[in-house]
């Protein structure tokens, strides 16, 4: 964390209680704890997302009742914002960690810097990301958890005992986290590898350790009437009257979805993937040149062919391929 904030205490406003019905347009009578206003952590409300009812009820227990949840889901269907949205209407601070293969139990835990004290170099323990987050009211959520090394996925484990308390050995201290830290991860996968081949670098992860989230929530693409909705709502300037041509966009994406789950195709489109394509339909003026630059280039040779018969299925009429 570089952030000249970094060392100062997280100022929060007063709680208040949530009614989920109101805020989450979700049919739950569920009442929960929020803030009642944000700081500068709390994500920016996007006033267009929708929210699946099942993985919102999951992250509001996590809130709530202090339960460790993970999501999982293929990518792009919004696990991550999910959290965050969800946050954002909570007033609660958020962070989010990647867990790429650069991360290292260093990068988590802290280590000793040098610093400049008084005109002297002088050592002194920095903290990392993890006990930094667990001393103060934060929701710490864990991207690509599965891609992380077993080292540091050992110093984690710890973390997700039901006391949650923290070892610092380079200082021989224990921290006991925040009354109002959360902890939640998103996946593709659920920790047990990937027979896809989509999802390279993943692990098989330590059954222990999947054991001790307390939830663990799928979060699938959106039915197609949504997604569309959702994709109306995210594209600026992208009108009600364009809604017959997004409805067919998301009807190639849902055919490329089917063809790579019986394997005849090797990537798929996702949600993020239909936005962005109708966005460059914005830029370029020309569906056919922003289908061609967001999703069909990313195909195998092999595979363009019939991707554009999806194309020709749903939009009725010829997609030329042309070198």
């Amino acid at each position: 964390m570089t952030d000249e904030r970094v060392n100062e205490p997280i100022a929060l406003s007063a709680k208040i209680e949530v009614c989920v019905r109101d805020v989450f347009n979700i049919d739950s009578d569920l009442i929960v704890t929020g803030y009642r206003e944000p700081n500068a952590y709390v994500p920016e409300i996007d006033a267009g997302y929708h929210f699946n009812k099942e993985v919102t009820l999951a992250i509001l227990a996590g809130f709530e009742h202090n339960r460790r949840v993970m999501l999982q889901g293929m990518h792009g269907t919004g696990k991550s914002t999910h959290i965050e949205q969800v946050a954002a209407r909570l007033n609660w601070p958020c962070v989010r960690v990647n867990l790429d293969g650069n991360i290292s139990r260093l990068d988590l835990v802290g280590k000793d810097t040098i610093v400049i004290k008084d005109g002297k170099q002088v050592t002194e323990f920095q903290e990392g990301i993890l006990p930094w987050s667990i001393q103060r009211p934060i929701a710490l959520i864990f991207d690509e958890y599965d891609a992380g090394r077993p080292d540091v996925m050992f110093v984690i484990q710890r973390i997700l005992e039901r006391d949650g308390k923290l070892t610092l050995l380079d200082k021989n201290r224990v921290i006991s986290p925040h009354a109002d830290f959360r902890l939640f991860a998103t996946a593709n996968t659920i920790g047990q590898g990937d027979y896809s081949g989509l999802y390279r670098g993943v692990q098989v992860l330590n059954h222990a350790q999947i054991d001790r989230w307390n939830i663990l929530a799928a979060l699938n693409y959106l039915p197609q009437a949504e997604e569309v909705s959702m994709v109306l709502d995210q594209v600026t300037n992208f009108k009600k009257e364009y809604k017959n041509l997004v409805d067919s966009m998301v009807s190639l994406a849902n055919l490329t979805r089917q063809g790579f789950m019986a394997g005849e195709i090797s990537t798929l489109m996702s949600p993020r993937t239909v936005i962005t394509w109708a966005e460059n339909t914005q830029i370029f003026d020309d569906i056919n040149l922003a289908f061609k630059l967001s999703f069909l280039n990313k195909c195998e040779a092999q595979e363009k062919e019939l991707v554009a018969e999806y194309f020709q299925r749903c939009f009725g009429q010829e997609f030329i391929l042309t070198e």
